[in-house]
């Protein structure tokens, strides 16, 4: 039984849950809240686990074999005890009585479990999900990891639009691609300030395992670490985080007392007690551009916004340590939004040397049109790490959006993709491996030049400018484009060139010609109506 295969019999599950009147959008809580304690059982029994971290009373041999309302019961008082720490029993000093008695207190599992209620109403139902649980082979996962499993869960649910659950959900080609590029090493501290469900917090971590032969190349000091301090997250919505804690424990990653995945909002007082950081990750929120007003209330970020992309840039690189590097995704909108943006860039070009931008393709994201970036940034400059002014000279852009394929479910975004990038991105994690202009991958040299972005390359070599790796300086980002980062060159098969189109008022016209000839089509029709009755 394949990965794939096993993804597919865990999402099939949701129809029992439909059967039983639960919403779409509570499907994966509803499932991973009985799937979590299957899958600890199962890393137990493969001697994974040191120790089991469910208490007695609340694993995986305590619901199977049940049925009925006694299932069902038992099943709720689970819940209870994972999320409370206490177990309702009869008092033996008062019989007839129950009492709370306290069966553990650990703080990982009570945050995974807080407020954890089933909405499950018929225990048919959950005897029948428990069963089809059982009769998977998680055997033959084992390689791959229950981890990967259940990340793989979560990308299905991310790739059901109903759900909404795209909005958390990274490509993982797109992270790991990142990570790749910003090389962790084992010691450095990274974060992320939306963390959704941990998938570049995890990237970063099984990155590091794989070149420290998952960290027993470290000693017992640095090992701990790794598993405890290394990777911190942030995550506002409290269902997300509650995944998010799944995953990391699922992957080996324990966190402090609160979890890898801390709740709150890092545009707030959570993301200003964070320490510096060596490394961010990050995709920040979509959608609306609203919803930055909580980071006004921090005297540590200059620029006042609503806009909360601009609210999180701002958050991110100057929570860098000196020296540390960032990896961050982002809609167009911050690299072109005028006033408090222009102010932002400005001032992340001064304190970090933003060395890379890479132009995403549309269709990649699940939420369906937005256009995306990827800004590659070093706190300081490439001297001196605790400069403070001008610390960008060059900035590399690399067009991986300009005439690509639409992505989606029958032409998904991997990471051959990726590769022609992080070919010429280089080895040096800060960017500064030696560079050269020119990679013409995906039909680069057939793709024609943007009229406007012909004339500001004018004299510069006709084959560079059908290039999709392009250097752009400091002074030319000023000068030519007002520090607008929206930097394109390649014109998109589909797009319309404004210097082609009549004047005005020709297309007010032809528009005015279409509308009369509509309105003259709909009278017809309502005569013809009028005249069939």
């Amino acid at each position: 039984m394949t990965h794939n295969d096993i993804v597919q019999k865990l999402w099939n599950l949701c129809d029992v849950l439909r059967d039983d009147g639960i919403n779409y959008s509570d499907y994966v809580t509803e499932l991973v809240l009985l799937l979590f304690i299957k899958m600890v059982d199962e890393k137990e029994q493969a001697g994974v686990l040191e120790k089991h971290p469910l208490p007695e009373g609340c694993r995986w041999g305590d619901l199977n074999g049940k049925s009925g309302t006694n299932l069902l019961d038992d099943y709720k008082a689970i819940l209870y005890t994972l999320s409370t720490g206490k177990r309702l029993q009869v008092d033996p000093e008062n019989p007839g009585q129950t009492r709370e008695v306290r069966v553990h207190e650990d703080a990982l599992i009570s945050a995974i479990y807080a407020d954890a209620q089933t909405r499950l109403r018929e225990p048919r139902h959950l005897e029948q999900m428990i069963k089809s649980l059982d009769q998977i082979d998680w055997f033959s996962v084992q390689e791959d990891g229950l981890g990967d499993l259940y990340e793989g869960l979560l990308e299905k649910n991310a790739g059901e639009t109903k759900s909404g659950a795209g909005q958390y959900f990274t490509p993982r080609a797109l992270i790991n691609s990142m990570v790749r590029c910003i090389q962790p090493q084992p010691g450095e501290v990274i974060q992320d300030p939306a963390a959704g469900t941990a998938g570049f917090l995890i990237a970063a971590d099984q990155y590091m395992r794989q070149q420290t032969d998952d960290y027993y190349d470290l000693d017992a000091r640095a090992r701990d670490f790794q598993i405890n301090k290394a990777c911190v997250g942030i995550e506002l919505v409290p269902n997300t985080r509650r995944l998010s804690l799944m995953n990391c424990l699922l992957h080996g990653m324990e966190g402090d007392d609160e979890g890898v995945v801390h709740l709150g909002n890092a545009l707030g007082e959570a993301g200003k007690s964070l320490p510096p950081a060596d490394i961010i990750l990050a995709n920040p929120p979509f959608g609306t551009s609203k919803g930055g007003e909580a980071s006004n209330t921090r005297d540590d970020l200059t620029y006042k916004t609503s806009n909360k992309q601009l609210a999180f840039l701002q958050h991110i690189y100057r929570n860098l340590k000196p020296g540390g590097r960032a990896a961050v995704v982002l809609p167009d909108n911050v690299l072109f939004e005028a006033g408090v943006g222009t102010d932002v860039r400005r001032d992340l070009m001064d304190k970090c040397n933003l060395h890379t931008i890479l132009r995403l393709p549309t269709g990649i994201f699940y939420a369906q049109g937005v256009k995306t970036n990827v800004l590659f940034f070093t706190k300081g400059s490439t001297t001196d790490k605790f400069q403070q002014e001008n610390c960008t000279e060059n900035v590399w852009v690399y067009d991986l959006r300009t005439n690509m394929p639409k992505f989606g479910k029958r032409t998904p975004f991997t990471e051959s993709h990726l590769a022609p990038f992080e070919a010429v991105y280089g080895a040096d994690a800060n960017g500064t491996s030696p560079r050269t202009e020119g990679e013409y991958s995906f039909g680069a040299t057939e793709i024609e030049v943007d009229a406007e972005a012909a004339a500001e390359n004018e004299g510069i070599d006709s084959r560079l400018v059908h290039s999709r790796w392009r250097c752009f300086s400091r002074d030319w980002i000023a000068d030519t484009k007002g520090d607008s980062l929206d930097i394109s060159w390649l014109k998109d098969k589909d797009s319309v060139d404004a210097a082609d189109l009549p004047e005005p008022a020709v297309l007010a016209q032809e528009a005015r010609d279409e509308l009369t000839a509509a309105l003259g089509e709909l009278e017809g029709l309502l005569a013809a109506l009028e005249g069939a009755k």
